[in-house]
């Protein structure tokens, strides 16, 4: 293949690539790879070399890589109509019947669907609409949003601060002061072993309950929270945690968004982890299943009660004063619907049920005796390797040892992509739906050759 031997300098002298060590980048001590075409589980880069996307993107390319079904959708929208604004009433076919697809899926009572592009845009939206929502009530005070240590819910100035993650507030002046936190579910992490999972439930209720004394009840409009910790490290909640978290919500007339940017559409095995786990949002954030990342579209699910108080709002102060440009892009859309109609007919919730349930157990058959392997965790096409000093006192690696992005590094130089996740030394795997047993199996392999290579 011919290629344009200036791309490598035209990459550092001129992109400007995200979570990434600029200086080293445009010095060129650290790696590039420049991606040609996919197709199933695999990537392609312009050198040749194959890879198995075990991260599929990130966490996004859903029904797998190549499926001409959603070009072809896209390039049908794009010729009839690129693009119109969705503002005062505007809409296309294709914004209007995928609002219906979702709303068909969503758990009950839920109303309306406002769309954006990604999954920070969306959450933006959604602590705007909170705020409205407790002005048009009378609550001027009750705005303070309680999210989660380790959470991840976006990189914008609001977003950035309910993301419960170092990297994404240092030198930022983040968080806002509006965003309070508490404890991650994080059972692995508890702070006392002999904890079961029922107690550190009840740890981390008391600690939410405490919250919420210190700060006042009158104060808090919002709690957020992902079913499943995803860049915090692919954690799975404890036993009884959502439903006690409601109860707590509930009691205090606190409103609950559930962030599916990475659950939504089918991860867990099902359609979405609010019903998986039991939970009762008044919105849910959508983006990456959406469209399985074919065309940026991000979505706000807004729930029943909250939308007849914004109809109230716009009876009393005239149309509601917020919108983005491409909000509801009709090429979106179209891969959207798309996407949404494969997921159907290939059944891939259910291969993503059986299969990653067959990965995270056959991870822990291989894994799970190793004395740096702390813990194997996930659910649904989600699993994570979270690695250790010792495993008897869970003495964790300094981090300055990089274990597991050494660890992932090792493992792409097999040809399998696994993501060495934040504030940890974890490995995290969120596959294509479409993964088939045979691709688990390499997966699994050349993750254990890895750790073999790294920790012995």
């Amino acid at each position: 293949m011919l290629k344009n031997d200036q791309l490598d300098q035209w990459d550092r002298e001129n992109f400007f690539h995200p979570s990434t060590h600029l200086a080293q980048f445009a010095r060129g001590e650290a790696p590039n790879r420049v991606i040609r075409t996919a197709s199933g589980s695999h990537i392609e880069d312009r050198d040749g070399n194959k890879l198995l996307d075990a991260f599929a993107g990130l966490y996004c390319v859903n029904v797998g890589y190549g499926r001409q079904e959603i070009a072809e959708a896209i390039a049908a929208q794009a010729r009839e109509l690129a693009y119109y604004h969705a503002y005062v009433g505007h809409g296309t076919e294709a914004s209007i019947t995928l609002s219906k697809m979702i709303l068909d899926r969503a758990p009950k009572g839920m109303s309306k669907v406002y769309f954006g592009l990604g999954g920070s845009d969306a959450n933006e939206t959604n602590i705007k609409l909170i705020w409205y929502y407790n002005n048009i009530l009378g609550r001027p005070e009750k705005k303070k949003i309680i999210s989660r240590w380790r959470g991840y819910h976006g990189s914008g100035l609001m977003t950035g601060s309910l993301t419960g993650l170092e990297l994404f507030h240092k030198k930022f002046d983040l968080p806002m002061e509006q965003v309070i936190h508490t404890d991650a579910p994080y059972y692995f992490r508890r702070p006392d072993l002999n904890m079961s999972e029922e107690q550190f439930t009840a740890h981390c209720v008391a600690e939410l309950e405490a919250l919420i004394e210190r700060e006042g009840a009158d104060t808090i409009a919002a709690f957020v929270g992902e079913p499943v910790l995803g860049t915090g490290g692919i954690v799975p909640p404890p036993a009884g945690y959502w439903p006690a978290i409601q109860e707590v919500l509930n009691k205090h007339d606190i409103l609950l968004v559930a962030d599916e940017v990475v659950t939504g559409f089918g991860r867990l095995g099902s359609m979405f982890g609010s019903d998986h786990y039991g939970m009762t949002p008044d919105l849910i954030t959508i983006a990456k299943g959406l469209t399985s990342a074919y065309a940026p579209l991000s979505g706000s699910i807004v729930g029943d009660k909250m939308w007849k108080v914004l109809e109230q709002g716009t009876d009393e102060t005239g149309p509601i004063g917020h919108g983005w440009t491409y909000s509801a892009h009709p090429i979106g859309a179209a891969a959207g619907i798309a996407n949404l109609k494969l997921i159907d007919d290939l059944n891939l919730i259910g291969n993503a049920g059986s299969v990653g349930a067959y990965l995270n157990t056959a991870m822990k058959d291989a894994l799970g005796d190793h004395p740096n392997v702390g813990e194997i965790r996930g659910e649904g096409m989600l699993c994570a390797v979270e690695f250790v000093k010792d495993r008897e006192t869970r003495t964790f690696f300094d981090a300055g040892d990089k274990v597991g992005a050494r660890i992932a590094g090792a493992l792409v130089a097999h040809g399998v992509i696994g993501r060495a996740m934040p504030q940890g030394d974890i490995l995290g795997f969120a596959p294509p739906f479409c993964l088939t047993q045979a691709e688990a199996d390499e997966v699994i392999a050349k993750t254990a050759t890895a750790v073999a290579e790294i920790l012995g």
